[in-house]
């Protein structure tokens, strides 16, 4: 199931929060200032059901300018933007900021709605619409859709939930692998439960009982619980709307732009290394050692830009720096973040991280400085191997990874040997082909087939195992039969699991029956040694053992499975002593007269033609006797005996 967050964006009064509830029914506006203010201050959060039983959850942000800072402590973590505009007021100076940041943090997938269209004549809406288009030109969200909608009379609102069914269905999903990572954006108590705090899951996944840690402030604890979308979970993933209740910490302790991260993930720093870009929009040149706010998931702190390839960066100009900033952050290479000028508050630029731990000061218009910054930019084949295999399905091989890097097929290789060799990528090899994945997806599949293995040795004790094809078919679809089954057996290597040619199974499982199993089994090899060579059928042997069909059929497989009994013929068993005592009887005649019919075989077991023939046809198969015509003669099995 795929997870994702929608964010809504825009000026302020244009309608997100009206929005928000005509999809979801939910107002995301608590505070009673918001009420009585009619518009929004902090994030508002609230749950979208969408088709295939997928749900989203949805981070309302607020539009006025003042509140541009919680605004950019929401949109950090959208996988898809709903870009807001009034069809009554057209584009307004949030909505110019508001996409500058949706740019700057490259929120690729988005919807334009024009709402407030009950408001308007079909003229004015077609103007409006003209220009949004032009205001779009040369953004990411330049080819998005355009709907319109009346959140008041519901006009637009069934097309709209259909334009994000169908887009969301084309969202990446977040790397679900690797440490937890959740930017806290509110922090609160709630009596009985202690601290809790929420916030999306932007990386990993969470489980009640997981020791993590606060950072920036070195805070050790333990996920106490977990709540999705208000209900209580025993795990979340990446992508999802979480709430954590953690064990240990008091509520002052904790702030809005902490992170809760795996332990020893994550570590502060007071510098940064980035790419800066200056938006054409800022109002002036950017200087060297210029204050500046910096947002960077949840958090705000200020800080100096120490621009390291020139003096002044002109607006629409990208520079390396490095930031100086005044509070430690937490930060991963790749992150995306932005700057506001100090005073007046404006959104100016942003970039991305390229070293979120880089110790020293770096020297200005160094160039082993400049080019050990391009180099890390870029990435190591190593880097890129490591960063795209967790996102790639199934278990490619350097081929498929080839697509996605543009590396070669030898570079990748190498790059694989070297992320084995630290313990980061399992290489499986077979028939002349290799496969690759991340140690943590390793882990991660290991732990969940040893979930679903646990369970089925509850439900099912007397099966030797989970199906292969059932395994295969429930959870890695995407991983080819024969890769799957190379998977099993490395899984197998490393002592997780038992690998049979049908079957998977706990390392530690015994597959042997219970007491009361047990007592079963003895009842019904009693009546079937009663019976000897006239057994009864499976249904009505089971009735008289008082036994349930579905029960007796598990028993039936397990018997049959490890020899006790022996299937002759459709819904015909026999005991396996009983067996062998007619295979006995029926050799010792063959012998005496070289030929047996029938009706002989029936005499001498004492039994029926219905149970006769079919022992008969049984013994040919194994060899023991073969037909000519309506008589029976020793079989190869037993000539060469």
């Amino acid at each position: 199931m795929k997870h994702l967050i929608i964010g809504t964006a825009g000026h302020v009064d244009h309608g997100k929060t009206a929005l928000v509830k005509a999809l979801t029914g939910i107002d995301t506006d608590r505070l009673k200032e918001e009420k009585d203010r009619g518009i929004s201050i902090e994030l508002g959060f609230a749950a979208l059901s969408l088709p295939g039983v997928r749900r989203a959850g949805i981070v309302d942000v607020p539009g006025h300018e003042r509140f541009i800072k919680n605004m950019l402590a929401g949109a950090g973590g959208f996988d898809l933007v709903l870009l807001v505009i009034a069809a009554d007021e057209g584009v307004m100076p949030q909505t110019r900021e508001h996409l500058d940041i949706i740019q700057l943090l490259q929120v690729t997938k988005g919807i334009v709605v024009l709402t407030k269209i009950d408001l308007v004549d079909q003229e004015w809406l077609e103007l409006v619409q003209e220009e949004v288009r032009d205001f779009l030109k040369g953004t990411v969200l330049e080819n998005a859709p355009v709907v319109s909608v009346s959140s008041v009379t519901g006009q637009g609102i069934p097309e709209l939930l259909e334009q994000i069914d169908s887009m969301t269905r084309e969202v990446r999903p977040r790397v679900a692998t690797g440490p937890p990572r959740l930017p806290v954006d509110r922090v609160f108590s709630i009596t009985g439960f202690g601290t809790v705090v929420t916030g999306t899951l932007v990386s990993g996944r969470l489980q009640v009982g997981d020791q993590v840690e606060v950072q920036p402030q070195g805070l050790a604890s333990r996920v106490r619980s977990l709540q999705v979308h208000g209900e209580k979970v025993e795990a979340a993933e990446a992508g999802q709307r979480v709430a954590v209740n953690l064990a240990g910490l008091e509520v002052e302790q904790i702030e809005r732009g902490s992170v809760v991260a795996g332990i020893n993930s994550m570590f502060p720093s007071h510098r940064l290394d980035v790419r800066l870009l200056l938006l054409k929009s800022a109002a002036r040149p950017l200087k060297n050692r210029a204050r500046v706010r910096f947002f960077l998931g949840t958090r705000e702190v200020l800080g100096r830009v120490r621009l390291l390839d020139q003096e002044e960066l002109q607006q629409g100009s990208l520079a390396y720096a490095q930031l100086e900033l005044e509070e430690p952050v937490v930060a991963a290479k790749g992150d995306r973040f932005v700057i506001r000028s100090y005073s007046p508050m404006h959104t100016i630029g942003g970039g991305t991280v390229i070293n979120p731990l880089p110790g020293r000061k770096h020297r200005r218009f160094r160039s082993d400085v400049l080019n050990a910054l391009a180099a890390r930019e870029r990435g190591t084949p190593a880097e890129l191997l490591s960063q795209c295999l967790p996102g790639l399905p199934g278990m490619p091989g350097p081929a498929e990874v080839a697509k996605v890097t543009g590396l070669e097929e030898e570079v990748i290789l190498a790059a694989a040997r070297e992320l084995e060799g630290d313990g980061r990528v399992k290489m499986i090899t077979a028939e002349g082909r290799t496969y690759l994945v991340a140690v943590d997806v390793y882990r991660r599949w290991a732990a969940e087939i040893s979930d679903l293995l646990r369970s089925y040795h509850r439900e099912y004790p007397l099966r030797e195992g989970y199906p292969k094809e059932d395994l295969r078919s429930r959870k890695f679809q995407v991983v080819p039969t024969k890769a799957f089954q190379l998977l099993l057996l490395e899984m197998e290597k490393d002592g997780l699991i038992r690998v049979s040619p049908q079957a998977v199974a706990l390392q530690d499982f015994d597959c042997r029956p219970g007491p009361e199993h047990q007592k079963q089994i003895d009842k019904i090899l009693g009546i079937l040694r009663e019976a000897a060579f006239l057994p009864p059928a499976w249904a009505e042997l089971c009735r008289n053992a008082g036994m349930s069909e579905a029960y007796g059929q598990e028993l039936l497989q397990y018997l049959l499975r490890t020899g006790v009994m022996v299937k002759i013929a459709d819904d015909l068993y026999f005991q396996r002593d009983v067996l062998n005592q007619a295979r006995e009887k029926v050799i010792g005649l063959l012998r005496e007269k070289g030929e047996i019919t029938v009706g002989e075989i029936r005499d001498l077991l004492q039994t029926s033609r219905k149970f006769a023939l079919p022992l008969l046809e049984y013994f040919d198969r194994e060899k023991i006797t073969r037909r000519v015509g309506d008589k029976r003669l020793p079989g190869r099995a037993l000539e060469q005996a």
